[in-house]
């Protein structure tokens, strides 16, 4: 069981028990924090996904310790110019511990049934453009669209042709 969470503004995969470095929290150490920003959850074969956000989801977790992170030097040259600079960078850290995900809301799906919506929707659309080109005015849709009409027709020679000679075309 995993879920990807939102905290201060990252993304990030966790898992109960999981050790997480994030940037720096003003909660002190050794307290409990609750993130409610939950984008996905994930259990075996159960998949929850928010839009954007999972209602009613949250994650909870314990500060462990507030440290510092690696240094990092940036090191700026102009060659041939004597310009060089040096400055180095660390990063202000939270460690937190997960200690819990729960899941109250949302829509559950599985991969599979997902895979068959797409499926079903994707057949439910293609009718609808051949229904649309009867019924609609041809100028409202893309060059792409109006190649993909003759090429439904079976017409020839329209790979070159621009959108008026094809609305021309195709109204024929």
């Amino acid at each position: 069981m995993y879920a990807i969470v939102e905290i201060a503004g990252q993304q990030f995969k966790v898992a109960k028990d999981q050790k997480v470095f994030v940037h720096r929290l003003k909660d002190d150490e050794g307290a409990n924090v609750s993130f409610d920003k939950v984008l996905l959850h994930a259990d075996g074969d159960n998949i929850t996904l928010g839009a954007p956000a999972i209602n009613g989801a949250s994650v909870s977790a314990k500060v462990v310790k507030h440290l510092k992170g690696d240094k990092v030097i940036v090191f700026k040259k102009k060659r041939r110019k004597g310009y060089r600079k040096k400055n180095g960078h660390r990063q202000y850290l939270t460690e937190i511990q997960i200690e819990d995900i729960s899941v109250s809301g949302g829509s559950s799906k599985t991969a599979s049934s997902k895979k068959k919506e797409e499926k079903k929707s994707e057949t439910k659309a293609a009718p609808k453009k051949s229904e649309a080109k009867a019924s609609d005015d041809l100028s409202k849709h893309t060059v792409a669209e109006l190649k993909e009409m003759a090429k439904e027709r079976g017409l020839e020679g329209y790979s070159a042709l621009k959108k008026a000679e094809l609305i021309e075309l195709l109204s024929k």
